[in-house]
C-alpha cells in the first residue's frame, strides 16, 4: 500500500472488492467531488465527499452502465460493483481504462476532433437521454446564471457579465447532442502513440450544445480547438466559454442545483480577471 492511501478508502475498496490486493492503491490528487481509490490495472473506487454527490451516485453509475453498452470507440469506466452506502457515503468500484492524459496545452487538433467526434458517436437515444436529462428537476442554467450569480458579482463585472449572458441566450440554437461536460485533463486517456483509449468521469454528462465540450477540449490550447472544429463550431464554443468559463458553466446546467452561490462566485472571479480581454471577444 502506498502511504497516501487513507485506511478509510481501503476498508470501503476491501468491503467492495474482497480478495483484491490492495498493495499498489493509491488515492488519486482529483477528486472534488468523490475521493478516488485507484488500483492500478484493476478499478477505481470512487467514495462521495458529500450528501449531493452520495444522491447522484446511483444516476451517474446507471449512466456509466448504458455508455458501456452503447459500443463506443473508446473505454468507459464500467461499473464493477452496485453503489453501496457506508455511513453517509456512497461508493462504488469501477473498471480501470488504460492509457495517459496529456498535460495542458500539448495535443493537436487532429486529437481535439478525435475526442469530440467519439462523444458525439453516441446514440442520444431514450433510455440514455432519460437517464441524462434532468433539465425538469431544477430552473434553466440561464435562470441560475441571472438570479443567483450576476447579482453577486463585484459591481464592475455585472453589467459585462449580463452582455455575456445575453450573447449565449442569442446563439441559435442546435440540436442536443451528448455532452461530457468535463472534457480534457485527466479525464481523456490516450495511448502512448496518441490513440484515444478512454474517457473517464460522466458525472457531469447531459444533452446540450456539442460546442459546450469544444470549449472544454481548449485543455488542449484554443487554437487546436479552433483548427479542429467549423468556424462555426468554435465561435458557439468561444461564447459558451466567455461567460466565466465554461467548466464553470455547466455546473449551472441540467437541473443541477446551485447549493453555495457565494462560494461559485467566488471561484469565477479570479477567471473573470485573468481573462478580462480574451473571454469577451470570440476570436480573442
Amino acid at each position: 500500500m502506498r502511504p497516501d492511501a487513507g485506511p478509510d478508502l481501503l476498508e470501503v475498496a476491501a468491503a467492495l472488492l474482497p480478495g483484491v490486493r490492495l498493495d499498489d492503491a493509491f488515492v488519486s490528487a482529483d477528486g472534488n467531488v468523490h475521493h478516488v481509490l485507484l488500483i492500478p490495472g484493476v478499478a477505481a473506487v470512487r467514495v462521495s465527499r458529500r450528501p449531493l454527490a452520495a444522491a447522484s451516485m446511483p444516476r451517474n453509475v446507471e449512466v456509466l452502465r448504458h455508455l458501456a453498452g452503447a459500443g463506443l470507440p473508446f473505454q468507459v469506466p464500467e461499473p464493477l460493483t452496485p453503489v453501496t452506502t457506508f455511513g453517509d457515503r456512497a461508493a462504488v468500484a469501477v473498471s480501470w481504462v488504460d492509457g495517459v492524459a496529456l498535460p495542458e496545452g500539448v495535443g493537436d487538433p487532429s486529437q481535439v476532433a478525435e475526442v469530440l467526434a467519439a462523444v458525439r458517436s453516441v446514440p442520444l437515444d431514450g433510455p440514455l437521454l432519460a437517464v441524462l436529462d434532468g433539465r425538469a428537476l431544477g430552473p434553466p442554467w440561464s435562470t441560475v446564471v441571472a438570479e443567483e450569480i450576476l447579482p453577486r458579482l463585484p459591481v464592475r463585472w455585472r453589467s459585462e457579465g449580463r452582455r455575456r449572458l445575453d450573447a449565449a441566450l442569442a446563439l441559435e440554437p442546435v440540436p442536443d447532442a451528448l455532452v461530457h461536460g468535463d472534457l480534457g485533463g485527466s479525464n481523456v486517456h490516450w495511448s502512448p502513440d496518441g490513440k484515444l483509449l478512454g474517457i473517464l468521469d460522466w458525472d457531469l454528462a447531459m444533452p446540450a450544445d456539442p460546442a459546450i465540450d469544444a470549449a472544454l477540449m481548449a485543455w488542449h490550447g484554443w487554437e487546436n480547438v479552433r483548427r479542429a472544429v467549423s468556424a462555426a463550431t468554435y465561435r458557439r464554443a468561444r461564447t459558451w466559454d466567455a461567460l466565466f468559463g465554461v467548466g464553470h458553466l455547466v455546473a449551472t446546467m441540467n437541473g443541477r442545483p446551485m447549493t453555495n452561490p457565494d462560494g461559485f462566485v467566488a471561484a469565477i472571479v479570479p477567471w473573470l480577471e485573468a481573462h478580462a480581454w480574451t473571454a469577451g471577444h470570440p476570436d480573442g
